[in-house]
């Protein structure tokens, strides 16, 4: 099957490369630098250097691709763990979830794709009444992560309600392991092995809607992902 990856490069994306590769399917992966396109190239990815908010190199790279699936993993977050910093880029992450999610399905119904997957964050539920649901709201007044949160639900707004393609969401947890902010977990958690391989099962599995992705520590529920994706939270690469 043909993929397009958006943010091969990112913490998530490097895992899931050589899950897709290896899976057998046909990747074309976006990254922002040409140094980065080669060693995309040299892993087996068709790469494509492109800037998520030029919606017509989008259209073309996407057209390009004649891609079956999209799969969204793109963020503008710093790569170490530096508070300040990761304040600082909110609002660049939250527009890549806005105006970049929007120029992705553009493309993507223009160019045929029958399913979008894409990156949500399962770690700003509303307090209480955990483990949470899929249905439950997300803390929309938290001083803290107000604009990430916004950002979230408005991009899962425009998947969800877009036409011509099954779209599916991952809550992905605070992610933790090789090349993320955390060694060990910090609670709603996940590795970014499992969520890599969730991004994977996504592409033949489940229907449209919204899956929590994090590990069984009973803040959120992960029933229904590994139900309909068969989604395990110990996976870990080789």
């Amino acid at each position: 099957m043909k993929v397009f990856l958006a943010g091969a490069a990112g913490a998530i994306g490097r895992r899931l490369v050589p899950l897709l590769l290896g899976a057998g399917h046909s990747v074309t992966g976006t990254t922002r630098s040409p140094a980065t396109a080669k060693e995309l190239e040299r892993a087996g990815v068709t790469p494509a250097v492109l800037d998520i908010f030029d919606a017509p190199k989008v259209a073309a790279a996407v057209a390009a691709a004649a891609p079956e699936v999209i799969i969204h993993q793109l963020t503008d977050l710093p790569r170490v763990f530096d508070q300040a910093r990761i304040v600082a880029a909110y609002a660049a992450n939250s527009r890549i979830r806005t105006e970049g999610t929007r120029h992705l399905i553009s493309a993507a119904q223009a160019a045929g794709v029958r399913r979008f997957i894409a990156q949500g964050i399962a770690f700003a539920y509303a307090p209480g009444g955990e483990p949470h649901r899929e249905t439950d709201p997300l803390n929309l007044a938290d001083p803290t992560r107000a604009v990430t949160v916004k950002g979230a639900v408005e991009m899962e707004r425009q998947l969800l309600s877009a036409s011509g393609f099954d779209a599916i969401v991952l809550r992905y947890g605070l992610l933790y392991g090789p090349g993320t902010w955390y060694e060990r977990p910090v609670a709603p958690a996940l590795h970014v092995d499992a969520a890599a391989h969730a991004g994977l099962i996504a592409t033949t599995r489940g229907a449209a809607g919204i899956y929590n992705i994090a590990d069984d520590d009973g803040v959120v529920s992960i029933a229904k992902a590994q139900a309909a994706l068969g989604f395990d939270p110990a996976f870990r690469l080789p």
